[in-house]
């Protein structure tokens, strides 16, 4: 009987210990993501009308934020930080999926800007931010990752896709700004315009859709 009762507390006490541990932490969980939300809101509210300097416009950061918050991805890519305005919709989604955005950008002002952006908005921990040119840094990365959104040199789109398409997973999501259907059309000398969204729409595993409510978006879901 004693052996019993002994291997029943040895049982049960850990999941009690469990569940009084849960009840804490889970409050604190909930409150501190209340706080970063409300700190991202007033950030984003108070620099709505500063974003310049080939940053996305607030219709395109919120789509891609709204992609990685459906899909529940955590393994993000971004080529082309800016100073910021998208990485930080971008990180901001992953802050509640428990994921991680590395981002790039070769200009040193820029990337220092970006960096004082995402402190004040609260989304630092989220976000490896990498100085350097993706020409290079984009091959190297190991990967894997289910979340990519491409906006840097338009006539180096391709080779970015191609670098980076084996290392996203199926199911993974590749997005490219300033691009739509209306690229078919763009002249040749554009650089990323039509040559890119020919051969995006030529990969069979690969679905695209195009949104084009912003700077216009290509949204792209690897099917195998």
């Amino acid at each position: 009987m004693k052996v019993f009762a002994g291997n029943f507390l040895s049982a049960v006490l850990p999941v009690v210990f469990l569940g009084v541990v849960l009840s804490l932490i889970c409050p604190l969980l909930m409150a501190r993501s209340e706080d970063l939300d409300a700190r991202v809101k007033k950030f984003l509210d108070d620099h709505r009308w500063g974003w310049d300097d080939m940053n996305v416009p607030e219709v395109d950061g919120r789509t891609l934020h709204d992609i990685i918050l459906k899909n529940k991805y955590t393994r993000a890519l971004e080529i082309g930080t800016s100073t910021g305005h998208s990485s930080i919709w971008i990180a901001w989604a992953l802050s509640k999926t428990g994921g991680k955005l590395i981002t790039i950008e070769i200009d040193e002002t820029r990337h220092r800007e970006a960096l004082e952006n995402f402190e004040e908005a609260g989304l630092s921990p989220y976000i490896d931010a990498r100085l350097g040119d993706a020409h290079e840094i984009v091959p190297a990365l190991e990967g894997p990752f289910d979340f990519v959104f491409s906006d840097a040199d338009k006539y180096w789109y391709k080779n970015y896709l191609i670098a980076v398409l084996p290392k996203l997973e199926v199911g993974g999501c590749y997005t490219t700004h300033n691009v739509s259907q209306r690229g078919r059309r763009w002249r040749r000398s554009r650089g990323g315009g039509s040559d890119y969204v020919e051969y995006l729409l030529s990969l069979d595993n690969m679905e695209t859709t195009f949104d084009d409510r912003g700077a216009g978006l290509a949204i792209s879901y690897k099917q195998k």
